[in-house]
């Protein structure tokens, strides 16, 4: 199977869904739709993805060959189970889903009807606009997959700028709590220090704290980059 010309659909237009389309699509792929906002809000999907069919999620399933699920944990196992219900997916399916939460196990009934399980869940935040698609460039994306699916999920990962993570399934709750970690701490001690500088008088926090905060998160980086080259000389 050759990943570089599929035709795919995306299941979900949040903040995730569109940016997947669009830079799937920008890698060669056929978009073939999306599936409208749960918000209405259309304007704001096109502005990622500029006229994109939207589509009801069976018919979309049943006209590609890339299905991308990118909707929240809480809804995706509902969601497979009720496309297996209705007899959606099939042989030569390739059904990826986006939730470091779940692993391959969520799609069993996708893979029971022949399709491929993969996951792809970059290692960044999205903001659900277009300059994610730079970011993505930058970023590393944890793929997971069955043996036979390891160079499709890679190759996908790697056609939308990112540098592929396997990730064993059974190691993903240590990789998803360390993302969690990473961005409730960064998150919570910002506003907190934002919130001090706004008692101090200081109108742009944000602007002031920047420079310190880029600064100080590259050097912690910088520091973890030599303690695993230390680690592994010995």
């Amino acid at each position: 199977m050759n990943p570089t010309r599929l035709g795919v659909g995306v299941i979900g237009a949040g903040k995730v869904g569109p940016v997947f389309a669009q830079a799937l699509a920008g890698a060669g792929h056929v978009l073939v739709g999306m599936t409208k906002p749960s918000d209405d809000d259309v304007d704001r999907l096109y502005a990622v993805v500029p006229g994109v069919q939207l589509k009801d999620p069976l018919d979309l399933i049943a006209s590609c060959e890339l299905v991308i699920i990118a909707i929240p944990d809480s809804e995706l196992v509902g969601f497979i189970e009720g496309v297996s219900k209705a007899g959606g997916w099939r042989s030569g399916h390739i059904v990826a889903h986006t939730s470091i939460a779940h692993g391959l196990e969520v799609l069993d009934s996708a893979r029971d009807a022949g399709a491929i399980p993969i996951t792809l869940h970059p290692l960044m935040e999205f903001t659900g606009t277009s300059m994610d698609l730079a970011r993505m460039a930058q970023a590393w994306c944890v793929v997971s997959s069955p043996p036979v699916a390891a160079p499709i999920a890679s190759a996908l990962a790697v056609e939308m700028g990112m540098e592929p993570l396997t990730v064993a399934d059974d190691q993903r709750p240590l990789v998803a709590s360390a993302i969690a970690l990473a961005t409730s701490f960064s998150h919570t001690t910002i506003a907190e220090a934002a919130q001090r500088l706004v008692q101090a008088g200081i109108g742009n926090p944000g602007v002031v704290l920047a420079a310190l905060v880029n600064s100080s998160v590259d050097n912690a980086l910088r520091s973890v980059a030599g303690n695993a080259v230390e680690l592994g000389d010995l």
